[in-house]
């Protein structure tokens, strides 16, 4: 995704701000009218001492506007932008009563996560992260939900590596996340964004005349829920997330999202064509008087229809090996494979709630992170 504005992520355009545009472990840079605040790859956020007087505040909006060629004043109060890797906000003063504000978010073209990183943080366990590689691999319509921030898109961005090369797959998001293209080198994608005039529906829509294997959406928000329904009813695969606390809430949140939208029979369509949930969470960890974030799968639930009747089954990966056999019995005749324990291994008994390792090795996750 590229775009025609000639913002620079250089030190003369972004200024006393360019040292943390450059730091790949800091997500979001914030200005709330007097100060200025910044938020880590582990969701934490801390206030950094910095001279923000007006005259850089005038100039750097000064810079963004004129890169975008949009007007930034009383009567446009607010100016946003993007770059291929940054998406800037900025609310004029006479909206924001704190004074003029600001937020840089970046969205890299990296995956965080690690199959290393995963175990050996306790974001999953190993039974867990290989039935959701096995999902994708046996072409799975996916949702990740969870609160914001807790971590859906990354956990996503994950596990697409694993959709076959040459199946084709179609982004569809309205600001640059997935970066599907620069994460899955060689493989087919066609990266689509939304604007006032194409919007996720019609991009749905547009999908299947592209012939797609899969659709990643970035994130489910309203009624486009119903043309992405319609379209996993046709066979094409697909990935996206949604915000809410519990994979049970899955169908109830599209039926929300759907209004008026919704048919007579979309129920009975979630849960026949969306195949698993997984919920993300994210929670703070407090050892040896020092705060951690922690980041890790939930809750993971299969949907189904049977004989007429919807169901949604919890599966149990419960570090405790009689339980973890569920997970053994219903994997058996999935699409016709017979699951092992050589597929999904019983976790060795571990101590997640209190785990605080750091694992650094391609990529960071889960890192510690003092609050200040």
């Amino acid at each position: 995704m590229k775009t025609n504005n000639l913002i620079e992520e250089s030190s003369e355009f972004f200024g006393i701000l360019y040292p943390y545009v450059c730091d790949d472990d800091i997500t979001d840079i914030d200005y709330n009218g007097s100060k200025l605040w910044l938020t880590y790859s582990n969701n934490y956020r801390k206030c950094v001492i910095e001279d923000m007087d007006d005259d850089f505040i005038d100039s750097f909006s000064a810079r963004v506007s004129n890169a975008v060629s949009k007007p930034f004043n009383r009567q446009y109060p607010v100016l946003e932008a993007e770059t291929e890797y940054l998406r800037i906000t900025i609310v004029h003063e006479s909206v924001a009563m704190s004074g003029r504000c600001f937020c840089i978010r970046k969205s890299l073209p990296s995956v965080r996560l690690t199959e290393e990183s995963m175990l050996s943080s306790g974001f999953c366990v190993e039974a867990e992260l290989n039935f959701l590689k096995k999902c994708i691999s046996d072409k799975k319509n996916i949702v990740f939900c969870g609160e914001p921030g807790a971590g859906k898109t990354e956990c996503a961005k994950f596990f697409s590596k694993y959709i076959d090369s040459d199946d084709k797959v179609i982004t569809i998001e309205d600001n640059a996340e997935w970066h599907y293209s620069l994460i899955n080198e060689g493989k087919d994608c066609i990266e689509l964004k939304v604007n006032d005039i194409v919007d996720y529906s019609l991009a749905i829509k547009t999908c299947l005349r592209l012939n797609p294997k899969w659709i990643m959406l970035s994130e489910v928000r309203s009624n486009e829920v119903v043309h992405l329904i319609e379209c996993f009813s046709t066979g094409v695969k697909g990935v996206t997330t949604l915000h809410t606390d519990d994979v049970k809430k899955i169908p109830d949140r599209m039926l929300n999202m759907a209004g008026p939208k919704a048919s007579s029979n979309m129920e009975n369509d979630i849960y026949s064509f969306i195949d698993v949930g997984v919920l993300i969470k994210r929670k703070d960890v407090l050892k040896d008087g020092k705060h951690y974030a922690k980041r890790y799968i939930d809750e993971i639930c299969v949907f189904s229809r049977e004989d007429g009747v919807n169901k949604v089954k919890m599966i149990d990966f419960d570090e405790e090996a009689d339980k973890s056999q569920s997970l053994y019995e219903f994997m058996k005749g999935w699409d016709g494979d017979e699951a092992d324990e050589d597929t999904f291994p019983i976790p060795e008994e571990t101590n997640s709630g209190e785990k605080v390792s750091v694992w650094k090795g391609g990529g960071t996750y889960y890192e510690r992170q003092e609050v200040i």
